[in-house]
């Protein structure tokens, strides 16, 4: 057994090495964890935008994750940028059979920059066969309404996009806040669980341009949290600190959007 927990990520590639892949590598790092990875697709990206994206055949996403799996004892994992209805399946189908470990789920949508990431039918295959899987998903508010068909507009529709996320069969929902309005210079992320009232988990907002990669970041964070053996909601709790402290640090690395300084918590 490795002396460090071993993490899993299955996501996109960020030639810009803000988001993705890249992130959560240097996350799980940051962490203390050894980072494997199974690519969904590559994008070329950069600070400004994605100008393209190439996604590998199905069967090879899956054959990436079988070959991790036999091998490496994976203490937790998370997915991000699926991008398509064939590729959440594979996914999905893999993990069903071998999933010994927590699952956070991102449902990636879109970049930062606008430019989509899922191809249309992914949605309904994330719903249906990823969500199912997950011990946590951690949708924005974009996400969460794009996934639940209800436009968020404040702490009542808030709710019932947290009861909607759990009726497709996660274990624990957490719609993050960075997307909100709210005043006083905090933002709250929600954590929801079956038969339980939303818990709200409010973090000091950081006034910073480099947000590019921000979800990616705390969903690997919680991963990582997971895997060295926090319980969940102490597991979001240590992810938004480590966040913080990176937004906090962050620097300009482009003309555009940078990332937050993943590698803030080593320093």
């Amino acid at each position: 057994m490795s002396a460090h927990p071993c993490v899993l990520t299955i996501a996109g590639s960020d030639s810009g090495g803000g988001a993705g892949i890249q992130a959560d590598l240097k996350t799980f790092m940051a962490h203390g964890c050894y980072g494997a990875s199974v690519i969904t697709a590559l994008t070329a990206q950069n600070t400004m935008g994605v100008t393209g994206i190439h996604a590998p055949d199905a069967d090879f996403v899956a054959l990436q994750l079988r070959t991790v799996l036999e091998d490496i004892p994976v203490r937790a994992a998370k997915t991000g940028m699926l991008f398509s209805a064939a590729i959440a399946r594979s996914v999905a189908c893999v993990l069903a059979g071998t999933k010994a470990f927590p699952l956070v789920v991102d449902p990636v949508c879109v970049s930062q920059s606008g430019h989509a990431l899922l191809q249309d039918d992914a949605v309904e295959a994330i719903r249906a066969h990823v969500l199912p899987l997950a011990d946590l998903a951690t949708p924005n508010r974009p996400e969460a309404e794009l996934l639940t068909g209800i436009a968020i507009t404040g702490r009542e529709s808030l709710f019932a996009a947290l009861e909607r996320m759990l009726s497709f069969g996660a274990k624990a929902v957490l719609i993050k806040g960075g997307h909100m309005d709210e005043e006083g210079g905090m933002l709250t992320d929600w954590l929801g669980r079956p038969g339980e009232e939303p818990l709200p988990l409010p973090v000091p907002r950081v006034d910073t341009p480099h947000t590019h990669g921000t979800g990616c970041a705390l969903s690997a964070a919680i991963t990582a949290r997971l895997a060295l053996g926090d319980a969940l909601a102490d597991a979001v709790k240590n992810a938004q600190i480590f966040l913080n402290k990176a937004l906090a640090s962050g620097y300009a690395v482009g003309r555009g959007a940078s990332p937050p300084d993943h590698m803030a918590g080593l320093r």
